[in-house]
């Protein structure tokens, strides 16, 4: 799978599963996470309901894992993990 492809397919429902768990599990405001995330505070309001992002992606452990650790990345603004590393890992299971 291409990048172009693995960004319509893979990324939204992948972006929304990792602002659940920003707003949710870290509690962060729809605000804060819009800022950190570069979007708009109504972007995050449709990942939340799922209007973006609404395809399906089997959620392995290891990907499980990288969002959490993606999400951290967002919290923190450190981390040793990139994109494309998500992507990989997704990617493990199509």
């Amino acid at each position: 799978m291409h990048c172009d492809t693995m960004v319509r397919n893979l990324l939204p429902p992948m972006r929304a599963e990792m602002v659940s768990r920003l707003v949710l599990k870290q509690g962060m405001s729809q605000s804060a996470a819009a800022k950190h995330l570069g979007v708009t505070r109504a972007a995050v309001s449709q990942y939340l309901s799922r209007k973006r992002g609404a395809g399906e992606v089997e959620i392995s452990t290891e990907l499980d894992l990288m969002i959490d650790r993606w999400a951290l990345a967002i919290v923190t603004g450190e981390s040793d993990l990139n994109l494309c590393d998500v992507c990989q890992c997704a990617l493990k299971r199509h």
